[in-house]
Formats: C-alpha cells, sequence, structure tokens
C-alpha cells in the first residue's frame, strides 16, 4: 500500500471520539465494515458495551473500546496511545465528541458555552494533538477527520454554544490542513447539516425548554431537512478516505454556506426572523437549568403536541436504532 491511496482497507488502525452511540457510532459501524481495526472512545461504559455488541451484530467485527472523557487532555493522550499501541499504529482518527444545548444564549448563560468549548473543540483539540504524531507515522498515510456542523458555516438562533464551538473547530481543521499541506496526512472537515440520529434524547433543553424540545425534535427528525444517519455516517467517512479537505452534508447545509459567503448580513437577518418563531426566554430572573431530551414531555399545547409528534417519529425510531434510549452524558453524535 502506498500513501495517499484512496480507499480505506483491512488492516488500518482508526480511532473515533464519541463512538458508542448516533453518528459516531454509526462512524464506527462503517469503518469496522471497511476492515479497519477500529477502538471507540466515550465516556460510559455501559453505553461502550452496547456498542460493541451493536458493531459486532452490524459487521461481524469486534471492536475495542476505552472509556475516556475528551475534556480531559491526559486522558485523551493515553487513549490514543493505547488504541496506537493495541493496532500498531493509527491510520484514521475522526474526532466526532459533542455536546448540544438548545436554549435562548442568555438563558443558556455562560456555562452552556464553556461546556460546549471544552467538550466540542477541546475535545476534538486534545485528539488532534495527540493523534497527529500518530498519523505522520502511518504507512498508508494518516487520515483525520473533524466533524464540524453547518451551525459552523451559519450561526442558527438558539443553538449559539453549540454554534461557536464548531465554527472554532472548523477554524482548527481548515488551520491543520494548511499546515500538513505536502505530507502524507491529510486533514477533513465535515459540516453535516440536520440529521436523524436520535441526538433530541441526549441534547440538554433551557428556558422553555418543553417548547424548545418540540422544535428542535421537529426540524431534526423531518425529511428533507434533515439526512438519514447511516447515509450521512456513509458519506463522512467518504469524505475521510477521499481526503477531502472540506465536505458540507444536505442541500439545506450547502444552501445555507453558500447564502452566508455570498450575502452574510441578509443570511443574518434571515435567521433573526427565524428566531421571532422560536420560543422566547422566559421573563423572569429565576434559574432555568438545562434539561436532557430524556427528561422532556411533549407539551400540553394541542398544536405543539402535534407539531413535536410529527417531526420525532424517525427521531425516536432512530434513537432506538443507534443506543440513545439510555440517559447518560449528552453528545452530538
Amino acid at each position: 500500500m502506498t500513501h495517499g491511496e484512496d480507499t480505506l482497507s483491512e488492516g488500518m488502525s482508526a480511532l473515533v471520539t464519541g463512538g458508542s452511540r448516533g453518528l459516531g457510532l454509526l462512524i464506527a459501524g462503517q469503518l469496522a465494515g471497511r476492515g479497519c481495526e477500529v477502538t471507540v472512545l466515550a465516556r460510559d461504559s455501559g453505553e461502550l458495551g452496547r456498542a460493541m455488541g451493536w458493531i459486532r451484530r452490524r459487521t461481524g467485527r469486534t471492536v475495542r473500546a476505552v472509556v475516556c472523557d475528551v475534556r480531559d487532555e491526559n486522558a485523551v493522550t493515553a487513549a490514543v496511545d493505547e488504541a496506537a499501541a493495541a493496532g500498531g499504529g493509527l491510520d484514521v482518527v475522526i474526532a466526532n465528541a459533542g455536546v448540544i444545548q438548545v436554549a435562548p444564549a442568555e438563558t443558556a448563560g455562560s456555562r452552556a458555552f464553556h461546556d460546549a468549548m471544552a467538550t466540542i473543540f477541546d475535545g476534538t483539540l486534545y485528539t488532534c494533538l495527540a493523534a497527529l504524531p500518530h498519523l505522520r507515522r502511518s504507512p498508508y498515510g494518516g487520515r483525520l477527520g473533524l466533524i464540524g456542523s453547518v451551525g459552523a458555516l451559519v450561526s442558527p438562533p438558539h443553538l449559539v454554544p453549540y454554534s461557536c464551538a464548531k465554527a472554532a473547530v472548523r477554524a482548527l481543521g481548515e488551520g491543520l490542513q494548511a499546515e500538513t499541506a505536502g505530507s502524507a496526512v491529510s486533514v477533513t472537515t465535515v459540516h453535516p447539516g440536520l440529521m436523524r440520529t436520535g441526538s433530541h434524547l441526549q441534547a440538554e433543553f433551557g428556558g422553555r425548554a418543553e417548547e424548545e424540545y418540540a422544535w428542535f425534535s421537529t426540524l431534526s427528525g423531518t425529511p428533507v431537512l434533515s439526512m438519514d444517519a447511516e447515509r450521512a455516517a456513509e458519506k463522512v467517512v467518504q469524505a475521510v478516505e477521499r481526503r477531502r479537505t472540506r465536505a458540507v452534508l444536505t442541500p439545506a447545509a450547502r444552501l445555507a454556506s453558500v447564502a452566508h459567503g455570498v450575502a452574510p448580513a441578509a443570511t443574518t437577518r434571515a435567521t433573526g426572523l427565524a428566531a421571532r418563531t422560536l420560543p422566547r426566554a422566559p421573563r423572569d430572573d429565576a434559574p432555568h437549568p438545562l434539561r436532557q431530551g430524556h427528561s422532556l414531555r411533549t407539551p400540553r399545547t394541542p398544536w405543539r403536541r402535534a407539531l413535536a409528534k410529527a417531526g420525532r417519529t424517525l427521531n425516536d425510531r432512530a434513537s432506538r436504532r443507534y443506543n440513545q434510549r439510555t440517559p447518560g452524558p449528552p453528545t452530538s453524535a
């Protein structure tokens, strides 16, 4: 095998962070199905155990699982080194771990921003810094994949902490790609749009939490607006496999990216109009802690209940398929 080939093959060593459920689980399954020796990182040992079983049933292959909190740099370095030692090096690394908070920025508060940056950006940064020395030694030419978001290209209302962190991931990916240009290592940043991964159960909601849950679960589960999770995972792996610098998934995400690039002021005005349709922030000074989707009920108002039910059908099905049902640390996977 020579440097720069555009296929992943039997015997390559791969690592996926946030790989116990949702998009990360599907990416790990895609890599295992291509014959890679896969190590999956996540915070919850129970979820990792179920993920290992899911991948084994799906692909017939066994993956390694390491409990790791990507917010801890030392833990990430140790986990990456462990995976490299077990796999005889590392050839593919995909940084996917993240969190989603849905609330008006003022209601979410600074802690939500710090949490998003710690998991999404710091976790991605620690993974990159630990992985790059191993990827440089890969006989196949290392591949590094970073999972961004359409939120890194256009900042949607009520998802501002998430968008800030994903924008930092975009800058990191573009900068690392420039710095590794001419080497055997490629850096690919993938920006998915809405996906039917069942992540509404793991996301955190603030302010008028049940109303926020209703719109988020509806949009993220609506065909045309959202993408089938298995297809998204396949597209992610293909982009990394082919060493693309950047990939934007879903037509809606590509349209938003182009619109913002051509007319940023108009795009921001359009998102401002969209914000007026979202739940208002509570008009009091009482604390409104973020609540996980698992703990929320469908809003009592009939039209909101109907709206939530319409969009949640496919998402709920995805949550059962992709290991999202058990409460735990939220991830964007």
